[in-house]
């Protein structure tokens, strides 16, 4: 059974930074592609970013968001900076068993519960 697990969520000002983890649990991590999203209240869930052997960024956080990941601790992180009130959003980790960093919903098998990221102004 996989499980994943989110942490570093919090209430930031606006241009500061937050680092999200992500352990798995259950899954071949180093062959999995790893995603984070976001959803804001009353908005559908959207993409992110996402990592394998490459990586992939939504256009609205490229050059701010960083996602990486360490096979050894199975965890995937997304340091973000330059933060605005724009990102509050719940953010969740999402992962696949194949190693492709697609940008959709409905290509990730597992999700975690989600963490809270609010941005103030």
């Amino acid at each position: 059974q996989v499980h994943l697990v989110e942490s570093g969520g919090g209430l930031v000002q606006a241009g500061g930074s937050l680092r999200l983890s992500c352990e798995a649990a259950g899954l071949t991590f180093d062959r999995a592609g790893m995603a984070w999203f976001r959803q804001a209240p009353g908005k559908e869930r959207d993409f992110v970013a996402a990592a394998s052997w490459t990586t992939n960024y939504a256009d609205s956080v490229k050059g701010r968001f960083t996602i990486s990941r360490d096979n050894a601790k199975n965890t995937v992180y997304l340091q973000m900076n330059s933060l605005k009130p724009e990102d509050t959003a719940v953010y969740y980790c999402a992962a696949r068993p194949t190693p492709y960093t697609p940008s959709f919903v409905r290509d990730y098998n597992y999700w975690g519960q989600g963490t809270q990221v609010t941005v103030s102004s």
